[in-house]
């Protein structure tokens, strides 16, 4: 996929992807989801669910370094300051030959980088982010979008981005 094809399936999963209610149980859901998932296939993640600006739903699971928390911080940031994924952010600062920078904000804290997706609520917008780190960053996006799917019951084929070649 080219990056324009990215950037317009990214912006399909953020429309498909959005719930109709959400509140600390289903945070605490699919932080539960994503930790069962990640379990099941050895993945050695850390998994964040953040609700405006309060911590729901945090593991680390076997394989995670303190890195991994740093990263979960800097890609939520990212989420939270655009109100998009921050794979999509990446996407589209690379494409314009950005950083994050350019935007005034400091890479020490904003990492525009996959595995960090918007929670979205329908008539809303974004209410926090759910945050995936530990795999290559489009790993980590896929796997964010595929336990919202699982969720809300959505077809995962259409949505998910393809494997690089």
């Amino acid at each position: 996929m080219t990056v324009e094809q990215d950037l317009s399936r990214i912006a399909e999963q953020e429309k498909a992807l959005s719930f109709d209610a959400f509140d600390l149980t289903t945070a605490w859901q699919l932080g539960k989801l994503l930790q069962e998932l990640a379990t099941e296939r050895g993945l050695g993640i850390a998994i964040d669910v953040t609700l405006h600006s309060m911590p729901v739903f945090y593991a680390a699971l076997p394989g995670v370094t303190p890195d991994n928390v740093n990263w979960v911080r800097r890609k939520r940031n990212m989420v939270l300051r655009y109100f998009r994924s921050s794979y999509a952010s990446g996407l589209k600062l690379g494409k314009d030959g950005k950083t994050v920078e350019d935007n005034g904000l400091s890479g020490a804290d904003y990492a525009p980088h996959g595995g960090s997706f918007p929670i979205n609520v329908k008539g809303t917008g974004c209410i926090g982010a759910v945050t995936v780190s530990g795999l290559p960053q489009r790993d980590d996006h896929n796997l964010a979008v595929e336990a919202l799917a699982l969720m809300l019951a959505k077809d995962l084929d259409t949505l998910r981005l393809d494997p690089l070649l």
